[in-house]
């Protein structure tokens, strides 16, 4: 090596301004509070783009899972549904809650059970043993997790003669799948209250035990039929329809939307934006061909985008053989999912490229 080139490799390492891997900042599983078990994956690291909070997956039983991407500017609306949550429920800051799937905190978001001053841990391992385990041991305020294995983990429990051992005071949240309906009868004579959350990865908690937690949930006309409807997050169709009720939930005899008897709505709505706010439509076209679609949302922009308007004005229209006039939906309230993600776009736009040996202008 000449003099020349070691003078050079150590003035470029010493003045470098861009990490080494070992300098890069880290997510762990731990920092999004999520370090637990499950039977159904591996821990894979990946480059995470810094516009995102965080990464997570669909939690699909008998299809593949799709990845999703949280934006930052999503994260204010989870931290709110999860406020309401809670109160429904009757938590208090220091209650302990044992989330018997870890991604489920992913829907709620770490922030989110942080604020609410909410303490969550985990199975030792995904089974009815761990689940005894951690509920005659550990007595858990809350439990968090999927309807069929928490009554079919009681039931055993109490088969074994456990029964002394359960907590005497304690919520049961299901979530994940529909309610399993006999859970109702097999902890009523505990006197443990169970309560039915419904949400996805993409959007987090939407409703529990009927009643909207967020303020931009809209109901559509659902090709279901009279009496059910499409469930619409911030002008977005879930592609779920559930029945609506004026006889209630069985959680709650106020709670109209029935989730525990959803359907998918087929054929589904197609999304067209028709007016935004922003002055130009090309943030609005970017986030449609990206940001949308790790929501797994397909949303297409009208060639005649109305630009600089006083709200966003989202069109949905029935699918093919439908024959039934557009939804439609104005901001600000009944678009504010959408409007957050074309948000986040706007702020990646707005970000300075911070990696040199990746351009895409030569």
């Amino acid at each position: 090596m000449s003099e020349i080139f070691e003078q050079y490799a150590a003035v470029a390492d010493a003045f470098s301004t861009v990490p080494t891997f070992a300098e890069m900042p880290r997510r762990t599983l731990a920092d999004k509070g999520i370090a637990g078990p499950t039977a159904a994956h591996i821990v894979e690291e990946v480059h995470t783009p810094f516009n995102l909070a965080y990464l997570t997956f669909t939690t699909g039983s008998s299809a593949f899972q799709n990845i999703v991407g949280v934006a930052h500017t999503e994260i204010e609306a989870r931290c709110e549904a999860t406020r309401r949550v809670m109160e429904a429920i009757g938590a208090k800051p220091g209650d302990r809650m044992l989330v018997t799937y870890p991604p489920l905190v992913n829907v709620f978001s770490r922030l989110a059970l942080e604020s609410c001053g909410i303490e969550w841990f985990f199975l030792d391992r995904s089974s009815r043993g761990a689940f005894i385990t951690a509920f005659c041991g550990r007595h858990p305020d809350i439990v968090l997790g999927e309807s069929s294995f928490i009554r079919a983990s009681i039931g055993e429990a109490v088969s074994l003669g456990l029964a002394g051992d359960f907590p005497q005071h304690c919520r049961i949240v299901v979530a994940g799948t529909p309610l399993d309906l006999d859970l109702l009868s097999r902890v009523e004579r505990f006197g443990w209250p169970v309560h039915d959350l419904y949400g996805c990865q993409e959007f987090g908690w939407l409703t529990l035990d009927g009643h909207p937690l967020r303020d931009d949930l809209s109901l559509a006309p659902s090709p279901a039929g009279e009496g059910w409807a499409e469930l619409v997050v911030g002008g977005l169709p879930m592609g779920d329809s559930f029945p609506i009720s004026e006889t209630g939930h069985a959680c709650s005899p106020t709670g109209r939307i029935i989730t525990y008897r959803r359907r998918r709505t087929h054929p589904e709505y197609e999304v067209f934006v028709r007016a935004t706010t922003l002055a130009s439509s090309e943030t609005v076209e970017r986030a449609a061909r990206t940001i949308l679609r790790i929501k797994g949302r397909v949303v297409k922009v009208d060639p005649d985008l109305r630009t600089s308007a006083p709200a966003t004005v989202l069109h949905l229209v029935p699918g093919i053989g439908q024959g039934a006039e557009p939804f439609e939906l104005s901001g600000p309230v009944a678009t504010r999912a959408f409007d957050d993600l074309v948000r986040a776009q706007a702020e990646v736009q707005a970000m300075a490229k911070t990696d040199p040996t990746w351009t895409k202008t030569r």
